[in-house]
């Protein structure tokens, strides 16, 4: 599966950005899928999670409060509201999904800068 993501930009504290994940080919066999982050010097960190089925969620600590993940299954899309951003939101997003078929995918990722 391919996974493009989109929406990131530079953006002063407190504001808002919307992120979003599409994917092709073989999104049929994808059980989760999730947005990751990597901070300049830090390893990649787990931001928020949703199953294919129920759509049930989790967050990092970090977040809770301030984003949302949803998906579309109709435009086989996944997105990521974040409000009230802050400096330590920066870092690069990226797109994971996960499979037992094919295991798992990642997207090229998209820049997220929260200036002070």
């Amino acid at each position: 599966v391919q996974l493009v993501e989109s929406g990131g930009g530079l953006v002063q504290a407190g504001g808002s950005l919307r992120l979003s994940c599409a994917a092709s080919g073989g999104t049929f066999g994808i059980n989760a899928m999730g947005w990751y982050r990597q901070a300049p010097g830090k390893l990649r960190e787990l931001v928020a999670a949703i199953t294919k089925g129920t759509g049930s969620t989790n967050y990092a600590d970090s977040v809770k409060g301030r984003f949302t993940i949803s998906r579309d299954d109709a435009k086989n899309t996944m997105y990521l509201q974040m409000n009230s951003l802050k400096p330590e939101d920066t870092g690069v997003y990226y797109c994971n999904a996960q499979s037992v078929l094919w295991g798992s995918s990642w997207g090229q990722g998209t820049q997220v800068t929260v200036s002070s």
